[in-house]
């Protein structure tokens, strides 16, 4: 009975021990990725100095926000609020969330768009990093995104775009993306062109936004590689998927607007679940059909 009792108290404090050396070692991995995420970072910033934005400290962005005061949305990699600068303009602050990436998305943000100037890309004012916490301060766009005016159920939001403000809008994306593409000494490519990344001031200038995915490479190279999907679902061009249909490419960014143009003028996702009949779930097959199919 006694021997019984002391082999369990051993196996007990076995798994005990064995529980605290696990749990010792993710506690070191992790600060190991934090220092090394904090150093890959900062050594970045230091590079490319000349085309970072102003640097806030976290206090700055808690001032700014008025403690993250008002919300205005939330996304996959963080949320974003309405703040005021000392000058007295507006700006939108995202805080990136602290258990999403690796760091990537901030990086390719800073790299991208505080390089960039035009009227059509989003203006980054500045940036916040301190440890694990990382804010994007940008300016403030009052009509908020695309995305809520061609798929906005209430009359009241789809009457503000008439035919002739959306084809300005779509210009002004077309103008925005060449510039990304042939504009900036480094090319960018932003991988993720949608509704809802297109942001509208208060005269319905669009602006490219969310640069998370982006990715640079030198203008005389025409195609280049890719270890992983970058994208949304339904607007991914197919070469980025598989490498069956080409190379990828600025030409990618391309197939993107496209299905963007499509939602635009059709007032609707591309795929819609929500509709009177199958044949009409997935609209460029069903648009396709209704202009090329039908007149021959």
């Amino acid at each position: 009975m006694l021997q019984s009792y002391l082999w369990a108290l051993q196996l007990s404090v076995g798994v005990v021990t064995i529980s605290i050396i696990i749990l010792c070692l993710k506690r070191n991995l992790r600060r190991k990725k934090k220092v090394k995420y904090n150093v890959n970072a900062e050594n970045f910033l230091k590079t490319n100095k000349f085309f970072a934005p102003k640097r806030y400290s976290y206090s700055q962005v808690q001032k700014i926000t008025n403690s993250f005061e008002v919300k205005l949305g939330q996304g996959g990699f963080g949320t974003v609020y309405k703040g005021s600068l000392s000058n007295g303009n507006f700006v939108a602050v995202k805080v990136l969330s602290e258990s999403k990436g690796n760091g990537e998305d901030f990086i390719n943000e800073v790299a991208s768009v505080g390089r960039t100037s035009h009227a059509n890309i989003v203006n980054l004012v500045g940036f916040c990093l301190e440890d694990r916490r990382r804010a994007l301060i940008y300016e403030f766009m009052p009509n908020g995104s695309l995305e809520k005016f061609i798929y906005g159920r209430s009359s009241s939001s789809i009457s503000q775009l008439g035919w002739e403000k959306l084809h300005q809008i779509a210009i002004g994306i077309a103008r925005g993306l060449e510039y990304l593409h042939r504009g900036c000494d480094t090319r960018i490519l932003h991988f993720d062109i949608k509704p809802h990344n297109i942001l509208l001031d208060q005269d319905f200038c669009p602006k490219i936004s969310d640069f998370g995915l982006a990715k640079l490479f030198l203008e005389k190279r025409s195609m280049i590689s890719m270890s992983c999907v970058r994208g949304t679902p339904g607007y991914i061009a197919p070469e980025v998927v598989s490498r069956n249909f080409g190379h990828v490419s600025h030409k990618s960014d391309v197939y993107s607007y496209g299905m963007m143009i499509l939602e635009m003028v059709g007032g609707r996702r591309n795929v819609e679940t929500e509709v009177d009949h199958t044949s009409e779930i997935y609209f460029p097959h069903w648009i396709y059909k209704k202009v090329v199919v039908e007149e021959e």
